[in-house]
Protein backbone atom coordinates (compact mmCIF):
# COMPACT_ATOMS: atom_id res chain seq x y z
CA UNK A 1 0.00 0.00 0.00
CA UNK A 2 1.30 3.62 -0.88
CA UNK A 3 2.28 5.41 1.97
CA UNK A 4 -0.17 8.84 2.58
CA UNK A 5 1.81 12.15 2.19
CA UNK A 6 1.66 14.66 5.33
CA UNK A 7 2.14 17.81 4.03
CA UNK A 8 3.31 18.85 7.28
CA UNK A 9 6.18 16.42 7.28
CA UNK A 10 7.60 18.72 4.78
CA UNK A 11 6.88 21.67 7.30
CA UNK A 12 9.89 22.80 9.25
CA UNK A 13 8.63 25.59 11.61
CA UNK A 14 5.27 26.21 13.34
CA UNK A 15 3.23 28.71 12.02
CA UNK A 16 3.64 28.25 8.55
CA UNK A 17 7.16 28.72 8.93
CA UNK A 18 7.46 32.19 9.03
CA UNK A 19 10.55 34.28 10.44
CA UNK A 20 10.33 35.41 13.74
CA UNK A 21 9.14 39.08 14.18
CA UNK A 22 12.41 39.97 16.49
CA UNK A 23 14.81 38.57 13.35
CA UNK A 24 12.22 40.51 10.73
CA UNK A 25 12.94 43.43 12.87
CA UNK A 26 16.28 43.65 12.42
CA UNK A 27 16.67 42.85 8.95
CA UNK A 28 14.11 45.49 7.71
CA UNK A 29 16.04 48.00 10.14
CA UNK A 30 18.88 47.47 7.89
CA UNK A 31 17.28 48.50 4.75
CA UNK A 32 17.78 51.96 3.56
CA UNK A 33 15.46 54.76 3.92
CA UNK A 34 12.74 53.96 1.31
CA UNK A 35 10.51 56.53 -0.69
CA UNK A 36 7.62 57.87 0.93
CA UNK A 37 5.05 59.91 -1.46
CA UNK A 38 1.72 61.22 0.48
CA UNK A 39 -0.29 58.88 -1.60
CA UNK A 40 0.90 56.09 0.30
CA UNK A 41 -1.67 55.49 2.99
CA UNK A 42 -0.42 52.70 4.56
CA UNK A 43 2.78 50.22 4.59
CA UNK A 44 5.19 48.19 6.47
CA UNK A 45 5.91 51.56 8.36
CA UNK A 46 2.56 51.87 9.58
CA UNK A 47 2.97 47.93 10.34
CA UNK A 48 -0.19 47.42 8.03
CA UNK A 49 -0.22 43.72 6.28
CA UNK A 50 -1.29 45.47 2.66
CA UNK A 51 0.00 48.79 1.16
CA UNK A 52 -2.23 51.59 0.11
CA UNK A 53 -1.75 53.89 -2.84
CA UNK A 54 -4.30 56.61 -3.45
CA UNK A 55 -5.17 56.56 -7.06
CA UNK A 56 -7.42 59.55 -6.77
CA UNK A 57 -9.89 60.90 -4.40
CA UNK A 58 -12.30 57.99 -5.58
CA UNK A 59 -10.45 54.93 -5.58
CA UNK A 60 -6.98 53.58 -3.55
CA UNK A 61 -4.98 50.48 -4.68
CA UNK A 62 -4.25 47.79 -2.19
CA UNK A 63 -1.59 45.00 -2.69
CA UNK A 64 -0.37 42.35 -0.39
CA UNK A 65 1.48 39.35 -0.38
CA UNK A 66 1.13 36.41 1.72
CA UNK A 67 2.76 32.67 1.64
CA UNK A 68 3.81 29.96 3.91
CA UNK A 69 4.26 26.24 4.31
CA UNK A 70 1.38 23.57 5.31
CA UNK A 71 0.39 23.59 8.67
CA UNK A 72 -2.93 21.19 7.52
CA UNK A 73 -2.28 17.70 5.62
CA UNK A 74 -4.72 18.11 3.26
CA UNK A 75 -3.41 19.75 -0.03
CA UNK A 76 -7.13 21.19 -0.77
CA UNK A 77 -7.60 22.27 2.71
CA UNK A 78 -3.69 23.63 2.52
CA UNK A 79 -4.46 25.72 -0.42
CA UNK A 80 -7.84 27.29 1.18
CA UNK A 81 -5.91 28.50 4.02
CA UNK A 82 -3.38 29.94 2.50
CA UNK A 83 -5.60 31.95 -0.17
CA UNK A 84 -7.80 33.07 2.80
CA UNK A 85 -4.86 34.43 4.48
CA UNK A 86 -3.69 36.61 1.82
CA UNK A 87 -6.52 37.86 1.17
CA UNK A 88 -7.36 38.50 4.78
CA UNK A 89 -4.79 41.49 4.70
CA UNK A 90 -7.29 43.37 1.72
CA UNK A 91 -10.13 43.16 4.32
CA UNK A 92 -7.98 44.15 6.97
CA UNK A 93 -7.74 47.78 5.60
CA UNK A 94 -11.38 47.86 4.73
CA UNK A 95 -10.88 46.89 1.26
CA UNK A 96 -12.37 44.22 -1.76
CA UNK A 97 -10.18 42.38 -3.56
CA UNK A 98 -10.13 42.08 -6.99
CA UNK A 99 -7.56 39.93 -8.58
CA UNK A 100 -5.03 37.14 -7.55
CA UNK A 101 -2.00 35.97 -8.91
CA UNK A 102 -0.55 32.27 -7.53
CA UNK A 103 2.98 32.19 -5.25
CA UNK A 104 3.87 28.21 -5.51
CA UNK A 105 6.94 26.63 -4.53
CA UNK A 106 6.69 22.57 -4.93
CA UNK A 107 9.24 20.11 -4.46
CA UNK A 108 9.20 18.41 -7.67
CA UNK A 109 9.47 15.10 -7.79
CA UNK A 110 8.59 14.71 -3.59
CA UNK A 111 4.83 15.82 -4.47
CA UNK A 112 2.78 13.34 -6.62
CA UNK A 113 1.57 16.21 -9.08
CA UNK A 114 -2.05 15.29 -8.00
CA UNK A 115 -1.30 16.67 -4.72
CA UNK A 116 -0.16 19.67 -5.98
CA UNK A 117 -2.83 20.49 -8.10
CA UNK A 118 -4.98 19.95 -5.26
CA UNK A 119 -3.33 22.73 -3.35
CA UNK A 120 -4.29 25.05 -6.53
CA UNK A 121 -8.18 23.78 -6.45
CA UNK A 122 -7.94 24.86 -2.97
CA UNK A 123 -6.73 28.40 -3.50
CA UNK A 124 -9.18 28.72 -6.69
CA UNK A 125 -11.80 27.65 -4.68
CA UNK A 126 -11.45 30.64 -1.85
CA UNK A 127 -10.45 32.93 -5.12
CA UNK A 128 -14.00 31.88 -6.36
CA UNK A 129 -15.71 32.61 -2.59
CA UNK A 130 -14.37 35.94 -2.90
CA UNK A 131 -15.57 36.55 -6.41
CA UNK A 132 -12.18 36.70 -8.21
CA UNK A 133 -10.02 35.53 -10.92
CA UNK A 134 -6.49 34.35 -10.19
CA UNK A 135 -4.86 35.94 -12.87
CA UNK A 136 -1.27 34.80 -13.39
CA UNK A 137 1.54 33.75 -11.38
CA UNK A 138 5.10 32.55 -10.70
CA UNK A 139 6.06 28.93 -9.39
CA UNK A 140 9.59 27.56 -8.54
CA UNK A 141 11.04 24.35 -7.49
CA UNK A 142 11.03 24.65 -3.91
CA UNK A 143 12.50 21.76 -1.07
CA UNK A 144 9.48 22.39 0.92
CA UNK A 145 5.62 23.09 -0.49
CA UNK A 146 5.10 26.80 -0.57
CA UNK A 147 1.60 28.51 -1.69
CA UNK A 148 -0.12 31.81 -1.71
CA UNK A 149 -1.35 34.90 -3.87
CA UNK A 150 -0.73 38.18 -4.29
CA UNK A 151 -4.01 39.98 -4.07
CA UNK A 152 -4.86 43.52 -5.24
CA UNK A 153 -7.63 45.38 -4.02
CA UNK A 154 -9.28 48.87 -3.96
CA UNK A 155 -11.11 50.97 -1.73
CA UNK A 156 -12.37 54.60 -1.18
CA UNK A 157 -9.33 56.58 0.83
CA UNK A 158 -11.45 57.85 3.03
CA UNK A 159 -12.55 54.46 4.48
CA UNK A 160 -8.78 53.04 4.81
CA UNK A 161 -8.84 51.83 8.23
CA UNK A 162 -5.19 50.42 8.98
CA UNK A 163 -3.14 50.38 12.49
CA UNK A 164 -2.96 54.31 12.53
CA UNK A 165 -6.29 55.56 13.47
CA UNK A 166 -7.38 54.11 16.64
CA UNK A 167 -8.34 56.49 19.66
CA UNK A 168 -7.99 56.62 23.39
CA UNK A 169 -11.09 55.16 24.62
CA UNK A 170 -11.62 52.59 21.82
CA UNK A 171 -13.61 49.17 22.23
CA UNK A 172 -11.15 46.34 21.03
CA UNK A 173 -13.31 43.64 19.18
CA UNK A 174 -12.03 40.16 17.55
CA UNK A 175 -14.06 38.90 14.77
CA UNK A 176 -12.93 34.95 15.12
CA UNK A 177 -11.96 32.66 17.93
CA UNK A 178 -8.35 31.98 19.51
CA UNK A 179 -6.24 28.63 19.04
CA UNK A 180 -5.79 27.53 14.96
CA UNK A 181 -1.83 27.01 15.58
CA UNK A 182 -2.31 25.32 18.76
CA UNK A 183 -4.79 22.55 17.06
CA UNK A 184 -2.43 22.78 13.64
CA UNK A 185 0.04 21.60 16.22
CA UNK A 186 -2.08 18.69 17.54
CA UNK A 187 -2.56 18.03 13.91
CA UNK A 188 1.44 17.35 12.99
CA UNK A 189 1.46 15.66 16.68
CA UNK A 190 -1.83 13.31 15.35
CA UNK A 191 -3.35 14.31 18.60
CA UNK A 192 -6.61 16.04 16.90
CA UNK A 193 -9.56 14.22 16.02
CA UNK A 194 -12.00 14.69 13.34
CA UNK A 195 -14.40 17.36 15.14
CA UNK A 196 -11.20 19.35 15.99
CA UNK A 197 -9.71 19.08 12.34
CA UNK A 198 -13.52 20.52 10.96
CA UNK A 199 -13.20 23.45 14.01
CA UNK A 200 -9.69 24.24 12.42
CA UNK A 201 -10.74 24.43 8.84
CA UNK A 202 -14.16 26.31 9.60
CA UNK A 203 -11.94 29.21 11.56
CA UNK A 204 -9.11 29.31 8.85
CA UNK A 205 -10.84 29.52 5.98
CA UNK A 206 -13.39 31.77 6.31
CA UNK A 207 -12.88 34.82 4.91
CA UNK A 208 -12.81 38.35 6.62
CA UNK A 209 -15.02 39.99 4.00
CA UNK A 210 -16.77 41.94 6.54
CA UNK A 211 -13.93 44.40 6.73
CA UNK A 212 -15.23 46.83 4.25
CA UNK A 213 -18.66 46.56 5.74
CA UNK A 214 -17.10 47.40 8.84
CA UNK A 215 -14.48 50.47 7.34
CA UNK A 216 -17.94 51.50 6.06
CA UNK A 217 -18.93 52.52 9.74
CA UNK A 218 -18.49 55.80 11.40
CA UNK A 219 -17.33 54.58 14.72
CA UNK A 220 -14.72 51.96 13.67
CA UNK A 221 -11.21 53.61 13.46
CA UNK A 222 -8.55 50.78 12.79
CA UNK A 223 -8.64 47.93 11.56
CA UNK A 224 -6.14 44.87 11.57
CA UNK A 225 -6.46 41.51 11.18
CA UNK A 226 -4.43 38.45 13.46
CA UNK A 227 -2.47 36.62 11.95
CA UNK A 228 1.17 34.95 12.68
CA UNK A 229 1.79 37.24 14.67
CA UNK A 230 -0.54 36.23 17.36
CA UNK A 231 -2.53 38.63 19.20
CA UNK A 232 -0.41 40.45 21.20
CA UNK A 233 2.19 41.25 18.40
CA UNK A 234 -0.68 42.96 15.91
CA UNK A 235 -2.26 44.30 19.41
CA UNK A 236 1.00 46.20 19.67
CA UNK A 237 1.54 47.08 16.22
CA UNK A 238 -1.98 48.76 16.46
CA UNK A 239 -0.63 50.58 19.42
CA UNK A 240 2.46 51.93 18.19
CA UNK A 241 0.47 53.11 14.87
CA UNK A 242 -1.84 54.87 16.75
CA UNK A 243 0.17 55.79 20.12
CA UNK A 244 -2.01 53.90 22.65
CA UNK A 245 -2.30 51.26 25.34
CA UNK A 246 -4.75 48.22 25.91
CA UNK A 247 -6.27 46.69 28.71
CA UNK A 248 -7.48 42.95 28.09
CA UNK A 249 -9.42 40.78 30.22
CA UNK A 250 -8.11 37.41 29.13
CA UNK A 251 -11.21 35.77 29.85
CA UNK A 252 -13.50 37.85 27.52
CA UNK A 253 -11.21 36.12 24.72
CA UNK A 254 -13.17 33.98 22.02
CA UNK A 255 -10.79 30.82 22.04
CA UNK A 256 -11.59 27.89 20.60
CA UNK A 257 -12.70 25.36 23.17
CA UNK A 258 -10.29 22.38 22.12
CA UNK A 259 -7.00 24.44 21.70
CA UNK A 260 -8.00 25.82 25.40
CA UNK A 261 -7.65 22.22 26.40
CA UNK A 262 -4.47 21.95 24.54
CA UNK A 263 -2.95 24.59 25.69
CA UNK A 264 -3.86 23.59 29.46
CA UNK A 265 -2.09 20.53 28.25
CA UNK A 266 1.01 22.69 27.27
CA UNK A 267 0.48 22.18 23.69
CA UNK A 268 1.74 25.19 21.76
CA UNK A 269 4.26 25.73 18.26
CA UNK A 270 8.04 26.98 18.03
CA UNK A 271 6.10 30.00 16.55
CA UNK A 272 4.14 30.84 19.96
CA UNK A 273 7.83 31.05 21.55
CA UNK A 274 9.37 33.64 19.23
CA UNK A 275 6.15 35.37 19.31
CA UNK A 276 6.39 36.33 22.93
CA UNK A 277 10.07 36.46 22.77
CA UNK A 278 9.31 39.24 20.50
CA UNK A 279 7.46 41.15 22.64
CA UNK A 280 8.40 40.77 26.58
CA UNK A 281 9.41 44.23 26.88
CA UNK A 282 6.12 45.50 25.74
CA UNK A 283 3.90 44.02 27.56
CA UNK A 284 2.69 43.05 31.25
CA UNK A 285 1.05 39.73 32.36
CA UNK A 286 -1.03 40.25 35.36
CA UNK A 287 -2.40 36.26 36.68
CA UNK A 288 -1.24 35.13 33.81
CA UNK A 289 0.00 31.47 33.08
CA UNK A 290 1.69 29.79 31.01
CA UNK A 291 -0.93 28.17 28.76
CA UNK A 292 -3.13 31.21 28.71
CA UNK A 293 0.36 33.06 27.63
CA UNK A 294 0.53 30.46 24.87
CA UNK A 295 -3.18 31.28 23.64
CA UNK A 296 -2.03 35.38 23.39
CA UNK A 297 1.02 34.46 21.55
CA UNK A 298 -0.35 31.27 19.04
CA UNK A 299 -0.10 32.34 15.40
CA UNK A 300 -3.41 32.60 13.70
CA UNK A 301 -3.22 31.78 9.99
CA UNK A 302 -6.29 32.65 8.93
CA UNK A 303 -7.26 34.62 12.37
CA UNK A 304 -10.08 37.01 12.67
CA UNK A 305 -9.74 41.15 12.81
CA UNK A 306 -9.05 43.09 15.33
CA UNK A 307 -11.44 46.28 15.51
CA UNK A 308 -10.64 49.33 17.52
CA UNK A 309 -14.27 51.24 17.59
CA UNK A 310 -15.80 53.94 19.31
CA UNK A 311 -17.74 52.44 22.71
CA UNK A 312 -20.69 53.76 21.92
CA UNK A 313 -20.79 51.63 18.59
CA UNK A 314 -19.79 48.16 20.54
CA UNK A 315 -23.37 46.47 20.04
CA UNK A 316 -23.55 47.63 16.87
CA UNK A 317 -20.30 46.17 15.41
CA UNK A 318 -21.25 43.22 17.32
CA UNK A 319 -24.25 42.65 15.56
CA UNK A 320 -22.66 43.46 12.41
CA UNK A 321 -20.29 40.42 13.18
CA UNK A 322 -23.01 38.11 14.25
CA UNK A 323 -24.82 38.99 11.58
CA UNK A 324 -22.08 37.96 9.09
CA UNK A 325 -21.47 34.73 10.25
CA UNK A 326 -18.86 35.56 12.67
CA UNK A 327 -20.88 34.03 16.30
CA UNK A 328 -17.32 33.93 17.69
CA UNK A 329 -16.53 37.99 17.57
CA UNK A 330 -16.10 38.91 21.24
CA UNK A 331 -14.98 42.77 23.11
CA UNK A 332 -11.98 41.95 24.56
CA UNK A 333 -10.71 45.80 26.31
CA UNK A 334 -10.03 48.96 25.86
CA UNK A 335 -7.70 51.15 24.79
CA UNK A 336 -6.08 54.14 26.61
CA UNK A 337 -3.59 57.31 25.97
CA UNK A 338 -0.39 56.14 25.76
CA UNK A 339 2.28 57.41 28.56
CA UNK A 340 5.02 55.53 29.54
CA UNK A 341 5.50 51.69 30.13
CA UNK A 342 4.04 48.60 28.76
CA UNK A 343 2.12 49.44 25.76
CA UNK A 344 -0.08 46.19 26.21
CA UNK A 345 -1.49 45.01 29.51
CA UNK A 346 -3.26 40.98 30.24
CA UNK A 347 -5.89 40.70 32.90
CA UNK A 348 -6.19 37.01 33.85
Amino acid sequence: MEEKIRLTQFSHGGGGSKISPVVLRDMLARMPPGIMPPELLASAETGDGAAVYKLNEQQALIATTDFFAPIVDDPYDFGRIAAASALSDVYAVGGMPILALALVGMPIGKLPLPIIGRVLEGGASICREAGIPIAGGHSIDSIEPIYGLAALGLASPARIRGNAGAKPGDALILGKPLGIGILSAALKNERLDEAGYTALISVATQLNRIGEKLAACDGVHALADITSRGLLERLLELCRGSNCCADLAFDALPIIDLARDFARQGLKTEASERNWASCTAEVSLRHIAPWQQTLLTDPQTGGGLLVACAPETVLETLRLFHAEGYAGAAELGRLQAWESGCCVTVYG
